[in-house]
């Protein structure tokens, strides 16, 4: 079992229960996926681009990335429908806690400058949404192999009703949500 999830079975649930004052155990917020995104617009000029965000994407997310095709053709953009646009995968259970406590503990560490993740990024139902800018943050990616810089959007999924209850989970997770004056939910 991850470390991660372990620790939520053992520490974390318990304290949101008290917290929220949840009688019902199935009340209780948990992770319920991860959902990491690539966009890759220039995919289209160069031949090789998507295939090196697929495996990146595979490489840090221990799976299989998904390739994803435009819906519309939009011709401001030089974009056909059914072009290749970006690539996407869905983590849940063990391997979603594993890539969370490597993105907490390995990662975020590794970004210049940080103060940590805007914690107006949810979305009002539950769920946070973080960009990255270089997967070269992840130890899995080689650098000296890297062929390009690709940014990429994380997605952390709950069962949260409320944005606060999601906010202290995530935090007791180890997630790094900047401190704001007067938090509302």
């Amino acid at each position: 079992m991850a470390r991660l999830m372990e620790r939520y079975k053992a520490e974390i649930a318990p304290k949101l229960r008290e917290e929220f004052s949840l009688s019902n155990v199935m009340m209780t917020p948990k992770l319920t996926k991860v959902v990491i995104s690539m966009g890759v617009g220039q995919a289209a000029e160069e031949k090789g681009r998507m295939a090196a965000a697929t495996a990146d994407l595979a490489t840090i997310s221990g799976q299989k990335a998904e390739i994803r095709r435009a819906q519309k053709s939009v011709s401001n953009f030089k974009l056909r429908k059914g072009m290749d646009i970006g690539c996407r995968v869905t983590l849940r259970g063990k391997r979603m806690y594993e890539f969370v406590d490597r993105l907490v503990n390995a990662a975020i560490p590794r970004l210049r400058d940080f103060r940590g993740l805007d914690p107006r990024s949810f979305d009002g139902r539950g769920n946070f949404s973080m960009g990255i800018s270089d997967q070269s943050i992840f130890p899995e990616i080689n650098l000296d192999k890297m062929a390009f810089t690709q940014g990429m959007n994380v997605t952390f999924v709950t069962t949260a009703r409320r944005d606060a209850q999601a906010r202290s989970l995530l935090r007791m997770l180890g997630v790094p949500l900047r401190e704001t004056v007067g938090e509302v939910d």
